[in-house]
Parts: structure tokens; C-alpha cells; sequence
């Protein structure tokens, strides 16, 4: 009897055993499941200026980009020293303290003896004006970047503009300055400048030699969708140097012409070699003339608005300033204030 009762106990601690051994492997799987953790989404490097006498530009160009996007966006904010503590104030007490941004100092020792002085439009001068030459040394650990200039408003979601493809071999994208038949009237109506004669001083041997054709189209530098290894590999701030110390040197392109000083090195240097942007990411000319104006439901099916020229929206005169001021965001130090006619 003590032997058959031994022999149960035995068995019945085996199939205990037994059960908990299969289990376990359920058991564990479902412990793994519970455990996962979603996959982060990319995230998007958006390079912004915050320049002296123009930071309200930044904070509206910021707050449309934020506000139409669901995208993980990281902004990149690339101001001067003395600049830098204002910005930084402005975002950490407003809404905007809600997005992801690092701030980066430029340092314009970076540009000594390589810009040519240029009284007709000093603006243009600035060294913030430059930080698109340098996107590799500013931004280290991202493959694709967005740059974008100040004075833009953002209408759509800045993911498409990320999704720009890039052609193989090719360090950036931009958009053409003849690519978007809606815009042509107004180029017309104001004389503004859209092939390479107008940047370029072709009566010097050095841009001659180039062998580009005067009537070549340009592009616009404000937005720019770059691939960071390419630009590197091909040493394109290298290059770009290079043409400032000769702009220095023989004078080839000024701020009389199109687009000053800094659209200018980039149109050699890119020439044939870059990507195209949908045009309808890169809606230009806002700033050429305070009278001319878009149609509203063009500007309305417009991804960025632009307003590149001298008449800005947070000055006066300047047009369509509505679709602007419906980013800006207050200076809660009350340094910035808007021009208005009332005012």
C-alpha cells in the first residue's frame, strides 16, 4: 500500500511539473508582447534663423510648421551669442515651449574675409544669411535637414516637404525659379530676376568661364531639403568658400543684382546639380513689391508662402500679411513689435 501511495504522490508532482513546464513558454511570449514598445517615428530636422530686429519671423514660421504637422520635428535655431538668450525667452514662455528645439550659436569669425562690404542692401550682409553654407558643421548626427529662411509661413505638412526625393549624387533640392507658371506674372510685373544674368556679373572672364548660359534658370536657397553625406563628400562649403574669397577678390555678383550675396555662390556651385521641390512647397516673391498680389485661392492651395524681397509681413507696406499674422505669436518681453499703419 505505502509503495502504490508513493508512486501516486510521484506521478502527481510529474504532471505538475509537466503542466508548468509547457506553460511557460505561452506564458513568456504574452510577457514579451505587453512589454514591446512603439517604434519612434523619424524625426525631422527643421534649421531656423533667429536674427536680431527678425525673431518674430522665427517664432511664426515655427509656430505654422509645429501646428500643421504631426511629425516628430526637431527645430534646429541658429542664432548669434548676443541674440540666443532673447529667442530662447520668447519659446520657453509661449505656447510654443511645447516643441523639441536646439538652439545653436553661430559664429560669424567663420565668414572673416570672405564676404565683399555692399552698402546698397546691408541686410544682406548678415551673417545668419550664411548659416546654409555651413549645415554640416552645425548639424552633426542627421542625414536629411530642412532649411528654411525666417520670413516663410508653412500651410502644409512639412513630412512632404521631407519626403522630397533626392537623385543619386545630388546634395540638395530646390525649387526653380521658372517652374511654376502662376508666379510668372508677377516676376513680370515687378522685374524681378530669374535666370543666372541676374545674379551673376557676366562681363567678368570667371563667370564666362563657367560655361553657363546667362538665361539658365535660377533656384531660391530659402528652402533647401539637403543630404548631409553628399554635401560633406562633396565638400560643398569648400566650394562655397571658395567663390566668396573670389567674389572678394574680382567683384563677380553683388547685392545690386537678383538675390545678393548669398543666393549667388550656391547657383555656381549647384549648377546642374541639384533636385527640384514641388513648387507648390516653395510659393516666392511676397516680399517684391508692397502692391502686386496673388489670387487668394492660389495662396490658399500653397504648402509655403515666401515673402522674399524687402517688404516684409511684420513691417509696413507689405502684402498678405493676414496669412502671416495668423502664426505670429507675441513677445512676452515686448521687444518685438509688429509695424502697422495704426501704429
Amino acid at each position: 500500500v505505502n509503495q502504490i501511495l508513493l508512486l501516486l504522490v510521484v506521478l502527481t508532482v510529474c504532471a505538475i511539473l509537466y503542466n508548468k513546464v509547457h506553460q511557460m513558454p505561452s506564458a513568456l511570449k504574452n510577457e514579451t508582447v505587453d512589454l514591446e514598445t512603439p517604434e519612434e517615428t523619424e524625426e525631422i530636422p527643421v534649421v531656423v534663423c533667429a536674427a536680431a530686429g527678425r525673431m518674430g519671423a522665427t517664432v511664426a514660421a515655427i509656430s505654422s510648421i509645429y501646428s500643421n504637422t504631426e511629425a516628430n520635428v526637431l527645430f534646429y535655431i541658429v542664432g548669434l551669442k548676443t541674440t540666443i538668450p532673447h529667442i530662447r525667452k520668447w519659446i520657453e514662455n509661449s505656447k510654443l515651449k511645447e516643441i523639441k528645439f536646439k538652439i545653436v550659436e553661430f559664429n560669424p569669425m567663420v565668414l572673416k574675409g570672405k564676404i565683399r562690404q555692399d552698402a546698397s542692401r546691408p541686410e544682406l550682409l548678415q551673417p545668419l544669411n550664411f548659416v546654409r553654407f555651413y549645415l554640416p558643421l552645425l548639424i552633426q548626427k542627421h542625414e536629411k535637414v530642412i532649411y528654411l529662411d525666417d520670413d516663410i509661413i508653412v500651410q502644409g505638412d512639412i513630412q512632404e516637404l521631407y519626403d522630397t526625393k533626392l537623385a543619386p549624387g545630388h546634395a540638395a533640392a530646390f525649387s526653380d525659379d521658372c517652374d511654376l507658371p502662376s508666379t510668372h506674372e508677377m516676376v513680370r510685373s515687378v522685374g524681378m530676376q530669374n535666370t543666372y544674368m541676374g545674379f551673376l556679373d557676366y562681363r567678368k572672364q570667371a563667370i564666362r568661364d563657367l560655361g553657363i548660359s546667362p538665361s539658365t534658370c535660377s533656384f531660391n536657397p530659402g528652402v533647401i531639403v539637403a543630404n548631409m553625406t553628399e554635401w560633406k563628400h562633396q565638400r560643398i562649403t569648400k566650394q562655397l568658400e571658395k567663390w566668396m574669397q573670389r567674389n572678394v577678390e574680382e567683384n563677380l555678383y553683388s547685392s545690386t543684382l537678383g538675390g545678393g550675396v548669398a543666393t549667388s555662390p550656391m547657383l555656381i556651385v549647384f549648377h546642374g546639380k541639384y533636385s527640384a521641390i514641388n513648387p507648390m512647397w516653395h510659393i516666392r516673391h511676397l516680399g517684391w513689391s508692397p502692391d502686386t498680389r496673388y489670387s487668394e485661392h492660389f495662396l490658399q492651395e500653397a504648402k509655403l508662402l515666401h515673402w522674399n524681397g524687402r517688404y516684409k509681413p511684420w513691417d509696413y507696406p507689405s502684402i498678405h500679411t493676414d496669412l502671416w499674422e495668423n502664426w505670429f505669436i507675441p513677445d512676452p518681453s515686448g521687444k518685438f513689435k509688429l509695424t502697422r499703419p495704426e501704429s
